[in-house]
C-alpha cells in the first residue's frame, strides 16, 4: 500500500536543501534568492518555495530586504560571539536541569557519535555531523521553546565553521572535551556537566574568532562572562588575552571538576 506522504514534508526538504546550500557556501552572503529562479531549480511551487525561505529568515539564514527581496545573510565574525554567548547563557543550565532525564540509550548515542569523532581520516562535514547529532540527544530534552533556539544558533555556527575553515579545528581539543563531558553525564552529575560545557563553548567561542581574526576586540563575550559569573584572564582588554587564557568560576568550581586545558582556554582547580 503506497504510503501517503505526510504534510509538511515538501517544506522540510526544501528547508534542508536550501539550509545546506547556504551552510556550505553554495550559496554564498549577499546573494539574491530569486523566487521564480529557485522555483523552476528546485521543481516546486512558489508557495512551499516561499514558506521555506520564511523558515529559513528565523534561523538567521535569510533575510529580507526593501527593493532586493530575499538574500542569503551576512556572516559577520560578530555574530559566532553573540550565538556562543546565547548558547552560554542557555545551554549550559538548561543541561545541569535535564541531566537526570538522560537513559542509557541517549549515552549510547552519544558515544557513537564522539567515536565517529574520533576518527583519525574523519572529514570536515563528517565531524562536524557527528557533533551535532553528539549535542542533538541532549538537545531533544529540552523544553521546545529552548530547543528551537538553540538549534538555529548550532545551524548559524556551523554556517561560520565551514565558511572559515577547511578543517576541523582543534579536533583534540573538542573530543576530549566531550569524552569528559560525556562522562558527567553518564554519571547524572548537572553542576559537573554544566561547567565542562561552560568550558567546552568558551573554548570553541575563542578558538573560531581567533584563529580568524587574531586581534578580535569581544563585546557580546565580556557581558556574557559576568552574567554566569565566569573570568578569564585579558578578554576584556584588546591584545592582552594569550592563549591558553586562565579561566575562573565566581566564587569558585564545583567539587570534582578536573583540571581543564586546550590551545586556547585552560582551568587549574588549585587557582579556585
Amino acid at each position: 500500500m503506497k504510503k501517503t506522504k505526510r504534510p509538511g514534508t515538501a517544506v522540510d526538504e526544501l528547508v534542508a536543501t536550501i539550509r545546506e546550500r547556504i551552510i556550505s557556501g553554495q550559496l554564498s552572503p549577499g546573494v539574491r534568492l530569486s523566487q521564480q529562479q529557485m522555483a523552476e531549480e528546485l521543481q516546486v511551487s512558489r508557495t512551499p518555495l516561499r514558506e521555506a525561505l520564511q523558515r529559513l529568515a528565523t534561523e538567521g539564514l535569510v533575510v529580507s530586504l526593501v527593493n532586493r527581496g530575499m538574500i542569503v545573510a551576512p556572516a559577520p565574525l560578530s555574530d559566532v560571539e553573540g550565538s556562543y554567548s546565547l548558547r552560554l547563557l542557555v545551554e549550559p543550565a538548561m543541561v545541569s536541569a535535564i541531566v537526570s532525564t538522560v537513559t542509557d540509550s541517549d549515552i549510547d548515542l552519544m558515544a557513537t557519535a564522539l567515536s565517529e569523532m574520533e576518527q583519525p581520516d574523519v572529514s570536515t562535514r563528517d565531524f562536524q555531523e557527528a557533533h551535532w547529532r553528539y549535542h542533538q540527544v541532549l538537545l531533544d530534552r529540552y523544553p521546545e521553546p529552548s530547543s528551537d533556539l538553540i538549534r538555529n544558533l548550532h545551524t548559524r555556527i556551523k554556517r561560520h565553521q565551514r565558511l572559515y575553515f577547511s578543517r576541523p579545528p582543534a579536533v583534540a581539543d573538542f573530543t576530549w572535551l566531550d569524552r569528559i563531558f560525556l562522562d558527567a553525564v553518564t554519571r547524572r552529575d548537572g553542576m559537573l556537566a554544566r561547567h565542562v560545557l561552560e568550558f567546552h563553548l568558551l573554548d570553541a567561542t575563542l578558538g573560531l574568532l581567533l584563529e580568524v581574526e587574531p586581534d578580535h576586540q569581544f563585546d557580546a563575550l565580556p557581558v556574557t562572562l559576568r552574567g554566569i559569573q565566569v573570568e578569564i584572564d585579558g578578554l576584556d582588554a584588546p591584545g592582552r588575552l594569550k592563549r591558553p587564557a586562565q579561566i575562573r568560576w565566581i566564587p569558585g568550581a564545583p567539587p570534582g571538576l578536573p583540571d581543564l586545558k586546550t590551545s586556547n582556554l585552560e582551568y587549574v582547580s588549585a587557582s579556585d
